[in-house]
């Protein structure tokens, strides 16, 4: 018999919000999946996006224009660091490394381990440092 799917990790609506199918049903993000979607959101959201949740989201956002240094990359690590400890209470992170693998972009590494099931992950998040992804 099949192991039944870990309901704990959560289901939800998938990000970005988008159909499901000709129905109109919203597409859903379930377990594992969910929890790569809620990191991807965590880090996509400035402070103070959200009008009725405004501590929600990551502060990397104040850096968009900082320099392509060891201090923004520093700064961007401890960023991303609180901001999934405070809100995706379902990973342990293992580590978070920011490297700078092409100009105006910081690739924002993070390796952690889903708490209910051991299961590890690897995510690569870019961050723009500058409005022109291009520049």
């Amino acid at each position: 018999m099949a192991d039944a799917p870990p309901e704990f990790l959560g289901r939800g609506w998938a990000f970005p919000v988008a159909l499901a199918g000709p129905d109109g049903t919203v597409a859903r993000a379930a377990y594992q999946d969910s929890i790569e979607q809620a990191i991807w959101l965590i880090l996509s959201t400035a402070k103070g996006e959200r009008p009725m949740r405004p501590d929600f989201g990551c502060g990397i956002h104040d850096l968009v224009f900082a320099l392509n240094d060891a201090t923004t990359a520093g700064r961007v690590t401890e960023e991303v660091r609180d901001a999934l400890a405070l809100w995706e209470p379902r990973v342990e992170l293992q580590d978070v490394s920011v490297t700078s693998d092409q100009p105006g972009v910081l690739a924002v590494r993070i390796a952690g381990q889903v708490r209910a099931t051991n299961a590890r992950f690897n995510l690569v998040y870019p961050f723009y440092l500058t409005e022109d992804p291009q520049a």
